[in-house]
This record gives C-alpha cells, sequence and structure tokens, in this order.
C-alpha cells in the first residue's frame, strides 16, 4: 500500500559539505535540519531508523535517497550521473541482503539513474529522463520492475522528476497529471514545496511531511486544506542548495517485521 513503511534509512551529515555550492551551505543548520528530519522518521512516522555514518569523502552523502529505488521486495541501486558520488552505493547491497531483498545493481556504464527521478505511485512508476538519469537507465527500471508499466516523463534543467513531483496520498499525485490512470492532483504554487513524503501510520493515519512555512508560505496555505491528515513540517534549506529535497534525504523501506 502506498506509503506504508516500516524502516528509514539515512546518512550522517559531514563536515565536507560545507564546502559544496561555492560555500554557501551553512553546516551546523544542515545537521540540524538532519537531526529534526531523522526524529520526524522515528517518532512521527514510527519507523526503525538505520542511520549511516557520515563519510568525509561524500560531501553529499546525506541525500542517499538517490542511490536505491525500493519497490515490494526488490532493491535496484542506482548510478548517479555523477562519477563523484558513486561511492554513495556502497554498503547498501549488504543492507538491502539483510533485510531479505531482492537485490540487484546497475551496473551498465552506459546508464544513469538517480532514485530522485523516480515516482511510484502504487501502481505504476513515472521515470523522469533528466540531466541525471538516461533513457538506458529508465529501461533498467523497466526491466526490474517487470509487474508495473513503467512510464518516461522529461524533465528539463537541472531538475529531477521528484524535485516538483511527488504522491501526496494513496491517489494523489501533488504537481501535476502524468498519466490517464484517474489521479487526485494538488498542486502547489511553489515547485520544490510539492515534494514530500505521505506515509501511513497505523490503521488510519495520514502524515504527510512537508516544506515549512518558513520556507514556503503559499504552499503551505493548500496543506493546510488537508483536514484529514496530520501535517509535520520539515526544513532542508541547506540541502536544496545542492540539488537535495525532502525524498533524497532518506531510503524508505516497507519491510515484514519478522525481517
Amino acid at each position: 500500500m502506498t506509503g506504508r513503511y516500516t524502516h528509514a534509512v539515512v546518512r550522517g551529515v559531514p563536515s565536507s559539505l560545507a564546502q559544496e555550492a561555492d560555500g554557501k551551505v551553512d553546516l551546523a543548520k544542515a545537521q540540524r535540519e538532519s537531526g529534526v528530519f531523522s526524529g520526524i522518521l522515528r517518532q512521527k512516522l514510527g519507523l526503525q531508523v538505520m542511520e549511516l555514518p557520515p563519510n568525509e569523502d561524500l560531501p553529499r552523502g546525506q541525500l542517499i535517497g538517490d542511490m536505491a529505488i525500493v519497490i515490494a521486495d526488490t532493491a535496484l541501486i542506482t548510478r548517479p550521473a555523477n562519477p563523484a558520488r558513486r561511492k554513495e552505493t556502497e554498503g547498501l547491497q549488504k543492507l538491502f541482503e539483510e533485510l531479505k531483498f531482492r537485490v540487484y545493481e546497475l551496473t551498465d556504464e552506459s546508464a544513469t539513474l538517480d532514485a530522485s527521478d523516480v515516482l511510484f505511485t502504487g501502481t505504476e512508476i513515472f521515470v523522469g529522463l533528466s540531466k541525471w538519469t538516461n533513457l538506458q537507465g529508465a529501461e533498467v527500471v523497466a526491466k526490474t520492475y517487470q509487474d508495473y508499466a513503467v512510464s518516461i516523463v522529461p524533465v528539463t534543467g537541472e531538475l529531477h522528476l521528484k524535485s516538483f513531483c511527488s504522491m501526496a496520498g494513496p491517489d494523489t499525485l501533488m504537481m501535476e497529471q502524468l498519466t490517464d490512470h484517474h489521479y487526485e492532483t494538488l498542486t502547489v504554487p511553489d515547485d520544490a514545496a510539492a515534494n514530500c513524503i505521505y506515509a501511513r501510520v497505523g490503521p488510519k493515519s495520514n502524515v504527510l511531511v512537508h516544506r515549512s512555512a518558513e520556507e514556503y508560505p503559499n504552499s503551505v496555505q493548500v496543506f493546510q486544506k488537508l483536514t484529514d491528515y496530520t501535517l509535520v513540517p520539515a526544513s532542508c534549506t541547506e540541502v536544496s542548495k545542492i540539488g537535495g529535497c525532502l525524498t533524497s534525504c532518506s531510503i524508505l523501506i516497507n519491510r515484514k517485521p519478522e525481517f
């Protein structure tokens, strides 16, 4: 079911992050925001958080959500377009194997794939063709998840698909209609605010983790119309300076407790 998770994988913030984005990242603030986000995953979503230590050789390592796609019982480890980020996938295969997933790793040297370009709706998969993900990468997604229809979405500029599009409920797309399948749509005035995390907590509770009012006050007014949801604001001002967003700060996993 869309939004059902049991675990989250995160990575700590290295001091080397401060040197990214021409030195415009506030390291202390980035570390605070990361700590708050991990707390939300534990306390608000009730997830078992598996935290990998920061690695000074991986300044963007906090964006671990780019490194793997996890759907049903299958994990696909990606191949980032940026060669400097490919070491960020190390250790993930062992982690997923310990959780009893079938694990595949993208090894085709002609393919590039960032998980932030892959949106799973619960019934189908969209793959953004972007600066970060090419057609060969999208084809690997389709081959790996043959039980689901896979559609291609062109993405321009520096963005990933999930930079401006995410799930906001079981049948609700945040941002735009991408398919003939019926989804409710929820649009916000700020593209970056369309990246959010929807989770089902317990038998009935709908939770939406979204960008804070300090960042996007006009978009938060839209979220507040979701009266049946528990709204949880989370800031990610610093990782957004390096192209990050809420969904790129963790890998969310649904695994039965016995695993």
